[in-house]
């Protein structure tokens, strides 16, 4: 009988391609886990794994598991969890997917607020990309994202509004934009840009609007990072798109004939799955903030 000891241990190595750091992540010795999956192989009568060097691999029957492995997982959670709130209590463990700007900008006074009013529950926070916070809730390893929302709607995933996010365009103040006192996306275009990594929502908004008036961006650098893009702003080594609430006096806002459209922060959560009695108290804080 396979059980979800064993199962965990898969998805760790799996996700992790490591079997010692798939120990790492369970607490538990390298040894308990290469028993594990040895177990869970013979169980299935197939090799999940090939170990080539240092390189560890989903083979085919590896590949075919993880899905159905992650679900019956994610299943034996949500009945300890419903079984477990129907105390009514506000505990347990919370694991949340953010970004860095809004884990910096927005969320704050929220987690200030949450942990003062529920002491009981253990904040698992994970500082990552929006658009991995969000695959991290679609397949069942966060119960949580508090992120920028995908652009076009996704019915995969339940997403809730909590703040607009109003974009600019900006640029340092000693640069040649700055002295304009009109702009359009063109003008925009024979200067370098540096913007958010292309996998980004945001990436792809502005991306969008350039596209439709069929003008080529001239992008000289990419980060992740909307702070690091401000600071590379700010000492003038390109223009940007960025909130609203970055203007500082270390950049200028430019008067530009097009407008952004607004980005929206909110919360994704899985339409699959029973929420925890923290996690809908957390929702309630963030709408109330």
């Amino acid at each position: 009988m396979i059980d979800t000891p064993t199962l965990t241990a898969f998805m760790a190595v799996a996700e992790t391609g490591s079997f010692s750091a798939a120990a790492e992540r369970l607490y538990i010795t390298q040894p308990a886990i290469s028993k594990r999956i040895a177990l869970l192989e013979q169980q299935l009568d197939a090799r999940l794994f090939d170990r080539v060097g240092r390189q560890i691999k989903l083979t085919e029957a590896g590949n075919a598991l993880m899905p159905r492995a992650r679900q019956v997982l994610m299943d034996v959670e949500d009945m300890a969890r419903a079984i477990h709130d129907l105390s009514g209590e506000v505990s347990g463990k919370l694991r949340i997917g953010t970004s860095h700007h809004i884990g910096l900008h927005r969320l704050p006074p929220v987690l200030r607020q949450f942990s003062r009013d529920y002491p009981k529950v253990t904040l698992d926070i994970h500082f990552i990309d929006s658009e991995e916070a969000w695959e991290g809730v679609l397949h069942g390893e966060l119960e949580m994202g508090v992120v920028t929302l995908p652009p076009q709607p996704d019915n995969r995933l339940q997403s809730d509004v909590i703040w607009t996010d109003p974009l600019v365009f900006m640029c340092a103040p000693e640069h040649p934009l700055a002295r304009q006192e009109h702009l359009t996306l063109e003008a925009l275009t024979g200067h370098s840009a540096i913007l958010p990594s292309p996998v980004t929502f945001t990436r792809g908004i502005v991306e969008k609007l350039f596209d439709e008036h069929n003008l080529k961006l001239d992008i000289a650098m990419s980060t992740n990072y909307l702070e690091t893009i401000h600071m590379m702003v700010s000492i003038g080594l390109g223009w940007s798109v960025l909130p609203a609430t970055m203007v500082d006096k270390g950049v200028v806002q430019l008067p530009v004939d097009a407008p952004l459209p607004e980005r929206e922060l909110g919360v994704v959560t899985h339409p699959a799955r029973s929420q925890s009695n923290a996690a809908k108290a957390f929702l309630r804080a963030l709408q109330q903030a």
